[in-house]
């Protein structure tokens, strides 16, 4: 998987084969970044479920001022680690090796832009998604990217009070962009 914008455009990032790792694919990561462009210069961001780190480096190439990536499996965090080691070993981005649910219940931290794409096929979103409605981790009109398998029962989880600002299908993907208030 490679970087496609930015200071790192173009570098390769290596991740291991684990089940259920699935990098967000490059097509899907340019209209993203295009969505966001403006945004992600300056912001703080959280990718959530990190996995290959493919969102959250790509957010770092591009601009943003701190970037947390967020994943519990040891052996894809350590891969994180290595792949930062390699591209920088900037400051402006932490690795935290621990569930995504139990950090958004105690990071202080609040975001402008948060990457959340859990595995396919888990019920990952409700309690992700339940956990940022409450407005503790995200600061005022943060923009959230949702991505998920197509025809996944996801929108009923989505808070009310978030406006969708784009929405795209890619293959058996789905990605929408929505804003908090």
């Amino acid at each position: 998987m490679r970087i496609i914008g930015g200071s790192l455009r173009g570098r390769k990032l290596r991740f291991p084969d684990c089940p259920g790792l699935r990098p967000t694919a490059d097509r899907v990561r340019e209209t993203l970044f295009n969505w966001v462009q403006a945004d992600v210069v300056g912001a703080h961001c959280l990718d959530a479920f990190a996995g290959s780190g493919a969102l959250g480096f790509e957010a770092f190439s591009r601009g943003a001022d701190a970037v947390t990536m967020v994943e519990k499996q040891p052996r894809v965090a350590a891969s994180l680690r290595q792949a930062l080691t390699e591209l920088d070993d900037s400051e402006v981005i932490r690795i935290i090796e621990q569930p995504v649910e139990q950090f958004l219940a105690t990071d202080p931290q609040r975001y402008d832009l948060v990457f959340l794409d859990p595995p396919f096929g888990t019920d990952l979103y409700t309690q992700s998604l339940a956990l940022l409605a409450t407005g503790a981790s995200l600061r005022p009109g943060a923009k959230i990217y949702i991505e998920c398998a197509r025809h996944a029962d996801v929108l009923t989880a989505i808070p009310t009070s978030w406006q969708l600002l784009r929405e795209k299908t890619a293959g058996q993907v789905e990605y929408r962009l929505f804003q908090a208030p």
